[in-house]
């Protein structure tokens, strides 16, 4: 179905996998339109509880593809990105939780495509960086918006402006990654992670998702107010029901999909 990606689902578990590996994964507007299209796929099946995204090889993204890049004009170079980010923007908003399983290097693009995720464990081999400015460019794909967000604004600062690239122990300490293991077993981790997320109630993950992305950027009234109406919303499900019937009657809840 895609040249560019695997795609494949297991057990209520969407597998999607950056697959240009000769190209160390580089993102170019075949894959870019190639993700859209899956996420999009992935975001209307009602059987699809969690999503792991890995790259193949050695990298998870080693970045846009610069050999593409180099042939744009500055409007076709807005086009890339405007795709870029209408990619970014999918994965950060669809309601199923999206693990990235950062398996190699995660630079330019590939560093934006992993903080675009909800949750992200890197292998020890993972290196992170955002080398732009070395091209005569910036982060593009929500770089300089979502890294700020991620470790504050001095450490997107020096990382942007520097454009040194990190090892998976000090993305951990500066909170771009919240786990790191070790390589032979970054899969088994992201699928632990996200069947442990799966079990859970679909429509109870779905709206803690879109309560913490929504309220992020409000004050902190206008969140509480936002936070009981999604509480609401969730508290009316019948996810609900079962939830509270289970722990009550001392059983597995069994939730069905959405």
């Amino acid at each position: 179905m895609y040249e560019n990606i695997k795609f494949e689902c297991r057990e209520n578990i969407a597998y999607v996998t950056v697959n240009r590996p000769k190209a160390m994964n580089a993102l170019n507007m075949d894959v870019l339109h190639e993700l859209y299209d899956v996420f999009t796929k992935i975001e209307d099946d009602s059987d699809v509880r969690a999503v792991i995204l890995t790259g193949e090889g050695r990298a998870f993204v080693a970045g846009a593809d610069i050999s593409q890049m180099n042939q744009l004009n500055a409007i076709e170079g807005r086009q890339m990105m405007t795709m870029g980010h209408k990619v970014m923007n999918l994965i950060e908003s669809i309601e199923k939780p999206v693990i990235a399983a950062v398996n190699g290097f995660a630079l330019g693009g590939g560093c934006e495509l992993s903080m675009a995720c909800d949750i992200r464990i890197a292998s020890e081999k993972a290196k992170f960086g955002q080398p732009e400015v070395g091209l005569g460019i910036i982060p593009g794909f929500g770089g300089t918006q979502r890294l700020a967000r991620l470790v504050g604004k001095g450490m997107a600062k020096y990382l942007i402006m520097t454009a040194e690239m990190i090892p998976a122990a000090e993305a951990f300490r500066i909170g771009l990654v919240e786990k790191v293991v070790p390589a032979e077993e970054l899969m088994t981790e992201a699928e632990k992670l996200a069947k442990t997320i799966a079990s859970k109630a679909p429509i109870a993950i779905a709206t803690a998702k879109t309560a913490i992305n929504n309220g992020y950027d409000m004050d902190m009234k206008s969140a509480s107010r936002f936070e009981i109406e999604t509480f609401t919303a969730a508290f009316g499900s019948d996810d609900k029901a079962e939830g509270m019937a289970a722990f009550l009657e001392k059983r597995q809840p069994e939730f069905k999909n959405r």
